[in-house]
């Protein structure tokens, strides 16, 4: 990773850890229909438990997993945890679930007063959680990394530690893996909305920061891209 935002005095380091994970995975039918998406096969394990390896090698013990589509199958498979050496909290949703934003919002009693990690459930990265800070004056921090190519525009521009929606900076992909403050939430209402406009908000006024990623990295959305993921740990 890139340095801004990262190791020693730079920032906040994250107390507890998030997955996303209530989604159906659409575009993964009809292998979700009977299985949910954090739970398909990778590598000889379900895809969240490499997830749960991670986190749990960079220090975090209390980890918050929000779950909709066929949650009870999730919970009886990871349990409470332990064997992981972490506490795993559930946060349950209605069906449709809340999307990322709502999703957070309902799980932030569970995520405390502090800074917390969210990392998307049907992404996969070689990097390290435990080095991400979250800067004092922001409400966000975000791995950002080259566009692939099913997402050639990029999503946000970055710039001397800064993401902005709008140029100047060089435009790149969010990652699915960030540092939140429970302040960017504050206003919210219960319910189902997206996180990106409150981002896009905070970024207008500088109070999102960022980091690039050059290291493995896939966004494990389709058959196509789950057979990559499964070659490249192969």
């Amino acid at each position: 990773m890139s340095e801004a935002g990262v190791d020693g005095d730079a920032g906040v380091p994250p107390a507890r850890a998030m997955i996303l994970a209530a989604g159906r995975g659409e575009r993964m039918r009809p292998l979700t229909d009977s299985t949910p998406k954090p739970l398909l096969d990778v590598a000889g394990r379900p895809l969240i438990e490499w997830h749960l390896t991670t986190l749990a090698a960079a220090g975090f013990r209390q980890i918050v997993i929000n779950v909709s589509w066929l949650a009870a199958r999730i919970e009886e498979t990871l349990g409470d945890g332990s064997r992981w050496n972490v506490e795993i909290c559930y946060s349950r949703e209605p069906y449709p679930p809340l999307e990322t934003g709502g999703g957070i919002f309902r799980a932030l009693d569970l995520l405390g007063d502090e800074p917390f990690l969210v990392v998307n459930g049907d992404v996969f990265t070689e990097a390290d959680p435990g080095r991400l800070r979250l800067p004092g004056n922001s409400l966000a921090h975000l791995v950002m990394v080259p566009n692939p190519p099913h997402h050639p525009a990029g999503d946000f521009h970055c710039r001397s530690g800064l993401v902005a929606s709008m140029p100047p900076g060089e435009r790149l992909t969010y990652s699915g893996m960030g540092i939140y403050s429970p302040a960017l939430f504050a206003g919210c209402r219960a319910g189902a909305f997206p996180l990106a406009p409150l981002l896009v908000e905070a970024m207008a006024r500088g109070y999102v920061s960022g980091q690039r990623y050059d290291g493995y990295w896939c966004d494990v959305g389709n058959p196509e891209r789950l057979d990559l993921l499964r070659a490249h740990l192969a």
